[in-house]
């Protein structure tokens, strides 16, 4: 699906979600959608309304929430809670199922996709007469940065304790 197409259904769908709960339809709220459908990362609230505020769009951080909260609850983006940091999202609409394995120092998040979690999901929906619906899961560890920078810190401890 094209990245403009998608752009297009996105907006469709976010306009019937607010004519259907009667809310306005406003520029900022658009523009809000808008700017995460044309992101690829996982981001923070502080961190979109930074974004946005060097675009020059006059939005506050209040409505930059609360459009947030509005396109959790249409589907359109998925909120997510890794570990004890503050709540991240992604896009969601038209993104294949994909999980995530998160660093525990720095909140570095990356993204996979193994087709074994999905027979797993499959396996024990049919064991346990179950209609999965979805599934969420993540792994904490250590990234390959996090992981390099301990060794170096460690190395220069042992060489200034000698």
């Amino acid at each position: 699906m094209s990245t403009n197409h998608n752009s297009e259904l996105v907006r469709k769908i976010f306009e019937a979600y607010l004519e259907n709960k009667q809310l306005r339809k406003t520029p900022e709220r658009f523009a809000i959608l808008e700017e995460i459908y044309s992101r690829d990362d996982h981001f923070d609230v502080e961190t979109l309304y930074i974004h946005m505020k060097n675009q020059k769009y006059r939005v506050s951080r209040a409505t930059v929430y609360n459009t947030l909260e509005l396109l959790v609850s249409c589907d359109l983006v998925t909120k997510h809670q890794f570990g004890k940091n503050m709540a991240q999202f992604e896009k969601s609409y038209g993104y294949h199922q994909h999980d995530h394995i998160i660093c525990i120092d720095c909140g570095k998040v990356v993204e996979f996709c193994d087709p074994r979690v999905h027979q797993i999901q499959s396996m024990v929906g049919d064991l346990l007469k179950f209609e999965i619906k979805h599934h969420s899961l993540n792994l904490y560890g250590i990234c390959f940065d996090c992981q390099a920078k301990a060794t170096m810190i460690e190395k220069a401890d042992i060489k200034n304790a000698s």
